[in-house]
């Protein structure tokens, strides 16, 4: 964790300029540390940085590894948002996932953070799932009082015993897995549980401010081993090496291992295809304020194949609720034009 501090400390130096309205500590599970490291990271990234007055903060949590001692932590170092890897409330899919906790373990997890804003993960595409799974998923997660939802498809990782059941023909295929998403949709929309992007969803007023940060091109700080970064037109990225990642900390140089300028061309595409990600579209005003010039003219010919798919509001178009799904083969077609 030193050399996390140092990190922190020699990028807040750097951008000592900017104001940064969230914070997120994820990527793995930071739940399962001593709760006083994440107190301890809080108080350095705010002497480090200048947030604003009111900042959201996440931490991601597994179910198996909370308590109550831990959440007093996490308060008092200022998280105001949870969110919770439950995947599912099925005991032998999580089994199954190797996942160390078990749907009680969620519950008593929900019960602690009664009142609280929380982010519950739904996973798609298990080994045997049914539409039965995911109603008794989602039942919970709503009954529980989360007041958000990321619902994903499962990726299979070489290496992994699922990649094998993936190999063998033995996990739902992709248009299973659609049907289980839309069924999924629809009972979230029921419980007024709102889609803002194709895996995410909200209560009103509970929508991700760091999700939308990404949505919309913003910049971004990651900080650690294998953390990505995208700021000033650069994106760069963290070694994922522990050891050569502190080797760098301890010797005043960042454990940087790939950067790169993203060139205008690459900027449009990445514009457009994280606006059609979401709910809201692409507006032809903010493409324009970015780049100065038309969207539909820059990719005319995939938006003329495409067009089909899309619903024109004023000077916005998005891609049809029905179509939201699988968007990534439209988008494929703007990203060879």
């Amino acid at each position: 964790m030193a050399c996390l501090y140092k990190e922190v400390a020699e990028r807040g130096r750097m951008y000592e300029k900017r104001t940064f309205d969230t914070v997120y500590i994820g990527g793995g599970t930071p739940s399962v540390i001593d709760p006083n490291y994440i107190l301890g990271l809080m108080r350095q990234i705010r002497a480090s940085f200048h947030l604003t007055s009111d900042p959201e903060v996440t931490i991601e949590m597994n179910p198996g590894t909370v308590d109550a001692h831990k959440l007093a932590v996490y308060r008092q170092a200022g998280i105001n948002r949870f969110s919770v890897g439950l995947q599912t409330a099925n005991d032998a899919q999580l089994a199954e996932l190797g996942r160390i906790h078990t749907t009680a373990d969620f519950l008593a997890c929900a019960d602690l953070l009664k009142g609280e804003n929380f982010s519950a993960d739904v996973m798609l595409g298990l080994k045997g799932q049914t539409k039965e799974d995911v109603r008794a998923t989602i039942d919970l997660v709503h009954e529980k009082g989360a007041t958000h939802v990321s619902m994903y498809a499962l990726t299979p990782e070489d290496g992994t015993p699922i990649y094998t059941d993936y190999l063998n023909g033995e996990l739902p295929d992709g248009d299973e897995v659609a049907a289980l998403y839309d069924y999924g949709r629809a009972l979230l929309g029921e419980y007024g549980y709102l889609r803002y992007e194709v895996s995410n969803f909200c209560r009103s007023g509970y929508g991700s401010r760091h999700n939308m940060n990404y949505w919309k091109r913003g910049e971004y700080i990651g900080l650690g081993v294998s953390a990505s970064s995208f700021m000033d037109g650069k994106r760069f990225t963290n070694t994922f090496d522990l050891d050569e990642y502190m080797k760098c900390i301890l010797s005043g140089h960042f454990p940087v291992i790939e950067s790169e300028e993203v060139s205008e061309k690459d900027a449009k595409f990445e514009f457009l295809m994280l606006a059609l990600r979401t709910v809201f579209g692409i507006s032809a005003a903010a493409y324009r304020r970015a780049f100065g010039t038309d969207w539909k003219e820059d990719f005319r010919e995939p938006y003329e194949r495409m067009k089909g798919y899309f619903e024109e509001t004023g000077d916005t178009t998005k891609i049809k609720d029905e179509y939201l799904y699988v968007q990534n083969q439209i988008l494929t077609e703007f990203m060879q034009s």
